[in-house]
């Protein structure tokens, strides 16, 4: 039996990380918790075969049959990523899933994503601490000889850390009623006041067993590669859920981002107006 396949996406600081280790405690599901490389193998796969000048030419001659071909082994792949997988569900995590979630039903129409979303003044809060106890370190995206308000603004930017999947959730509204309905919200600010309930609607929209989490007794698993990341965005587990520390962010970065993110609290933090 092929395993039932879940994204996990969304944006940085938001709890993805948590997410995982809470969706691996049900024994139905199976969840590594680190960032996967299959959704990038797939965005590869299309551009290079897009770009094959006899693939194209196979096009010219029979497109359907070439054209099923192609969709049957990139299924396959999709499908095999996990193919030893002996649980129901699979959870995959990349952030890059929202934004190629057409992509994604085309293969596997059944496939779900479960999308990690946060205040965002506390994701630009949670970076630049992290930042600071890592200032003699550059980020990955070359952002440390910022000043603080630049480098929030570079953060926010579409092609950076924050603006790249906030752009991909903005996206949305866009979407057919058909594909948004394949889409679950994660508020991470739900998930550590309430992890119990808000596991149980999770599990209940995966349409698997109840099971009751222990937020004091989580399994604490391999987490992935934090130097990628230069030491700013940490993905460590730990065996129970607290509450962060809130973030003091200067009003005027706070008022800046929810300007321009007016759309963003509208949608989901409409208290925050």
């Amino acid at each position: 039996m092929t395993a039932r396949f879940v994204g996990v996406a969304g944006l940085p600081r938001a709890g993805s990380t948590l997410l995982c280790q809470l969706l691996g405690e049900h024994p139905e599901i199976h969840c590594e918790g680190h960032s996967s490389p299959l959704c990038n193998s797939l965005l590869a796969t299309r551009r290079f075969i897009s770009d094959d000048q006899f693939f194209l030419s196979q096009l010219d001659v029979q497109f359907d049959t070439t054209y099923a071909h192609l969709r049957s082994a990139m299924g396959g792949f999709l499908r095999g990523w996990y193919g030893d997988c002996d649980k129901p569900v699979v959870v995959d995590k990349n952030r890059a899933w929202l934004h190629c979630i057409e992509l994604l039903l085309h293969l596997d129409p059944e496939a779900r994503l479960l999308i990690s979303i946060r205040e965002l003044g506390q994701i630009y809060g949670s970076v630049e601490s992290q930042h600071q106890k890592t200032i003699l370190m550059d980020f990955i995206d070359h952002l440390a000889d910022y000043d603080r308000f630049g480098r929030a603004d570079q953060l926010f930017a579409k092609d950076k850390s924050i603006g790249a999947p906030l752009s991909s959730i903005q996206a949305v509204q866009d979407l057919p009623q058909t594909v948004k309905e394949r889409l679950f919200f994660v508020k991470f600010e739900d998930l550590v006041s309430q992890p119990k309930e808000t596991m149980s609607r999770i599990y209940a929209w995966l349409e698997v067993a109840p099971h009751s989490i222990d937020p004091n007794l989580l399994t604490v698993r391999p987490h992935e590669s934090d130097s990628h990341y230069r030491h700013k965005y940490l993905h460590r587990q730990q065996g129970s859920i607290s509450p962060p520390n809130r973030h003091e962010i200067p009003p005027r970065i706070q008022n800046q981002i929810e300007q321009a993110c007016g759309w963003y609290y509208e949608w989901f933090y409409p208290k925050n107006r």
